[in-house]
């Protein structure tokens, strides 16, 4: 079943996916590039400051051995001494501490941009549930973790022995040296050593999370009815909407029909086209569009007019070219205005002869 969930993820993740994974700390970073960086950070610090490392602590046991013969005897100095113990440690390992931790932070955020969020440390059930875990067991992930764990181990092996066979001649010679050249020939194999497994390391990391990038892509992948679920989502049902729509619609059309007892005059098309204007010299400065429409809209708003003794007057080049550019509670625009004022002086005649 969960092959064929995977077989049926073939839609590119969306940006809302994305940024719920994101937030849930499940992001592609491969803890290799970490591991190997830092690594690589101590071996070179050790490699400059070791020396002084060295010659601090030296120090620090050639004090303590000068008190063996002048022991502190009150609280006092031995609270001095304790302090100075813990001074002397914070110096030789705070700085290399606080590189480690930089080194780490810096491969993170490299990695996966600014991040903090406390989801992956939340507490599940699942976590907990052997059957899950027996899967995870045999789970791709731990079958890779697995493999680089097996490669890792035979990289060390074969760099170990590779380097320390081409120096096996130099071995034979130290029998006639002394302590200090075979320690400092010691530091210099073991230190090539590390740095041709750190190389090979590095090369390891890179493809590494190239891998983890495309397995977090795979499982970002979603099914059609996802995509389709969360547009709804995002978007609203599109039933829903298309209801809302039409009764948005139908809720116009009532206000407009309601505004057509106001009109002064409707020009028509005839037929296709009605448009019911509005114009009061005393309260307007320009007439306005009260209502328009097409067809059974159009024979609707005639209706209306005919029953409010509106006058129907048809214009067939004035109706197609408003009905386009003016939209109900709009002025007339200027290039109407003279088509328009020779249908409302008709009309003003026309109520002036039925009055007369």
């Amino acid at each position: 079943m969960a092959e064929q969930n995977d077989q049926d993820k073939t839609e590119a993740p969306t940006d809302k996916r994305r940024t719920e994974s994101r937030s849930e700390g499940n992001v592609a970073k491969s803890m290799e590039i970490n591991s190997v960086l830092v690594l690589l950070v101590s071996v070179l610090y050790l490699r400059i400051f070791g020396q002084t490392m060295v010659d601090q602590i030296a120090g620090e046991i050639r004090y303590y051995c000068d008190l063996i013969g002048n022991p502190p005897s009150d609280i006092g100095s031995i609270a001095l001494l304790f302090r100075h113990s813990l001074w002397t440690l914070a110096l030789t390992t705070l700085p290399i501490s606080l590189v480690i931790m930089a080194v780490g932070i810096l491969a993170n955020y490299f990695q996966v941009g600014l991040l903090f969020t406390w989801k992956p440390l939340t507490p599940k059930l699942s976590k907990i549930d052997p059957i899950a875990g027996f899967k995870r067991l045999f789970s791709m992930r731990s079958i890779v973790e697995t493999i680089k764990s097996a490669v890792k181990i035979i990289i060390i092996g074969f760099v170990s022995y590779t380097v320390i066979r081409n120096e096996f001649d130099s071995f034979l010679i130290l029998a006639n040296t002394s302590v200090e050249a075979i320690w400092a020939f010691t530091l210099a194999v073991s230190y090539k050593v590390i740095m041709w497994i750190i190389i090979l390391l590095i090369l390891m990391a890179i493809l590494d999370y190239l891998y983890q990038k495309w397995e977090h892509e795979k499982n970002l992948k979603m099914t059609r009815e996802e995509v389709k679920e969360e547009r709804k989502q995002m978007e609203g049902d599109p039933e829903v909407k298309g209801r809302i729509k039409r009764l948005q619609r139908e809720m116009a059309r009532r206000r407009m029909f309601k505004e057509v007892p106001k009109a002064t005059v409707v020009v028509t098309n005839p037929t296709y086209i009605a448009i019911a204007i509005r114009y009061e010299r005393d309260e307007m400065e320009t007439p306005k569009v009260l209502a328009k429409g097409k067809r059974l809209m159009a024979e609707r708003i005639k209706q209306v007019a005919k029953e409010c003794n509106i006058p129907i007057i048809e214009d067939k080049p004035l109706a197609r070219a408003m009905y386009d550019k003016v939209e109900p509670g709009d002025d007339i625009p200027v290039e109407f205005f003279t088509a328009v004022a020779e249908i409302l002086a008709y009309v003003y005649r026309l109520k002036n002869r039925m009055a007369a």
